[in-house]
């Protein structure tokens, strides 16, 4: 089985189905997940936001949030003060250098629907 990393946009796109899913889905499968323990904070706040965009819609969310345990992500504590270091270097918010430094340190793949934080891991991954 490959490690792979994935961010909370993945996650929320599977969980909520949304239409970026179906590129997700696919690249998930067979693999080992990994995530920062940051993950769940962050999947529970974009249900969140769901849940104030659309509060007739509550008991579906709350639900498809509660699918996240079934996605059998190991949640890893990362070296803060390399985090740091690395969202200086490339100029990402601290939640998504976590998820860059994560998949570093294991030589994974990083799963994600954020342009900048994929480029960001293009970048790195290039050799020197």
């Amino acid at each position: 089985m490959t490690d792979k990393v994935v961010d909370a946009s993945a996650v929320v796109a599977v969980l909520f189905n949304e239409v970026t899913r179906e590129s997700v889905v696919p690249r998930l499968r067979g693999a080992f997940l990994h995530a920062p323990v940051l993950l769940a904070f962050e999947v529970a706040n974009a249900c969140l936001k769901k849940i104030r965009a659309a509060p007739g819609e509550r008991r579906p969310l709350l639900d498809a949030f509660a699918l996240l345990d079934q996605l059998s992500i190991s949640l890893q504590v990362v070296d803060l003060s390399a985090a740091i270091t690395l969202a200086e270097r490339t100029r990402l918010s601290l939640y998504d250098a976590s998820y860059l430094w994560l998949a570093r340190a294991l030589d994974a793949e990083l799963i994600t629907l954020d342009d900048k934080l994929s480029r960001a891991h293009e970048v790195l991954a290039q050799p020197q």
